[in-house]
């Protein structure tokens, strides 16, 4: 698995995967995430987190945005960044928030009210993915948008906010990831079973 190819191979699989999972399961599993990430103590105590809109069979998130906002904590969804082809940017998402479909038929709040939010000012990102190992990888898309993103995190020694926690289902984790240089790694993956740090 060390090609482009292997890379393409595995997506297929683990997306057919989690595509598989049935809605009531999921209903669960979102649940079950707000349940395990509520008690982190670098959660409640963040002041803005990113979260994003679940698309193919992702893990959803969006509970979570719901329990932070209960708790007076801000909430960004990622959208296209308007100059730079494979960055993104991080737009407040309240429960009024209004959407529009991007390039990829992913519903982005609208962005005609607050000015979108730099990587750098987020305290945690919620970041879908597509597998997962024990060793911090994180197999995305395939576009390299969180990659590119979150690579001024390279570039600093030691913890560095915005911590980078992977949202999946525990049958998207695999034995080991083929990582690039480039690779942006993960602090954290919550599952449906529980935190891997």
């Amino acid at each position: 698995m060390n090609t482009e190819s292997g890379k393409r191979q595995l997506r297929t699989v683990l997306r057919s995967k989690r595509r598989a999972i049935p809605p009531k399961q999921q209903t669960l599993a979102a649940q079950a995430l707000v349940n395990i990430l509520s008690m982190q103590p670098w959660l409640q105590r963040a002041k803005r987190i990113a979260l994003y809109w679940p698309a193919d069979g992702e893990l959803d998130p969006r509970p979570i945005a719901h329990w932070a906002w209960q708790h007076n904590i801000a909430c960004y969804l990622p959208v296209l960044h308007r100059w730079h082809k494979r960055k993104l940017w991080f737009t407040p998402f309240t429960p009024e928030t209004l959407f529009s479909r991007n390039r990829f038929g992913i519903p982005e709040p609208i962005q005609h009210r607050a000015a979108p939010l730099s990587a750098h000012h987020l305290d945690v990102v919620l970041m879908p993915l597509v597998g997962f190992d024990r060793h911090g990888g994180r197999l995305g898309m395939g576009g390299g948008f969180y990659d590119t993103t979150f690579a001024f995190k390279r570039r600093q020694n030691g913890f560095t906010k915005p911590r980078l926690i992977g949202i999946a289902h525990s049958c998207q984790e695999v034995e080991q990831l083929p990582l690039e240089p480039w690779d942006i790694g993960l602090d954290a993956v919550v599952t449906e079973e529980g935190m891997i740090v």
